[in-house]
């Protein structure tokens, strides 16, 4: 065993024009007031990794172009399609509108671990709320799904950028297993 080199892993990765036009996952995410503009960059990211649909960023949640977004994204930010658009509950009814199943990822009293995710949840959008006090009320009585990642420590959640890295790539096997 040997670490690829760059110029390996490169020639094994899509280009930046047949990233934007290449078929995605029905997999969205909305970032709603996130306050870290680092946070931010790494959901870029991750969104590219997983080939998400789109990344909707609504409330003061930071967006495109900001040098601390990059810093992170490190070109995600031109690669995974984005929109920015003040009320998340716009971006809800018109996702909506087009059967996507909205899920928040936040702990709820349906008690949904990560790992519930089904064949049928699919097209989906994941909502990523503030760091501090999560998703907010009105989001989660329009969402259809909820699910939350098991803790077992003392922390009762994760950071977000790091939360939605594992849900995106739960959602992702599901997907790829069962599609």
């Amino acid at each position: 065993m040997r670490k690829l080199t760059y110029d390996e892993i490169k020639s094994l990765r899509l280009s930046e024009t047949e990233a934007l036009v290449t078929q995605r996952n029905p997999i969205s995410v909305l970032c709603d007031n996130i306050r870290s503009i680092f946070n931010v960059g790494a959901i870029f990211r991750t969104s590219d990794a997983i080939l998400a649909e789109k990344i909707w960023l609504t409330g003061y949640t930071p967006y495109p172009p900001r040098k601390e977004i990059e810093k992170v994204a490190l070109g995600a930010t031109r690669t995974v399609h984005w929109e920015y658009v003040k009320n998340p509950i716009e971006v809800i009814d018109k996702l909506k509108s087009f059967g996507v199943k909205i899920a928040v990822l936040e702990q709820t009293n349906k008690r949904n671990t990560i790992w519930d995710v089904k064949t049928d949840d699919f097209p989906i959008c994941l909502v990523l709320g503030n760091e501090i006090s999560g998703v907010a009320e009105g989001i989660i009585r329009q969402a259809d799904l909820s699910y939350e990642i098991p803790m077992f420590g003392f922390k009762q959640s994760l950071n977000v950028s790091v939360a939605f890295g594992i849900a995106a790539y739960s959602l992702l096997r599901k997907l790829k297993d069962d599609g």
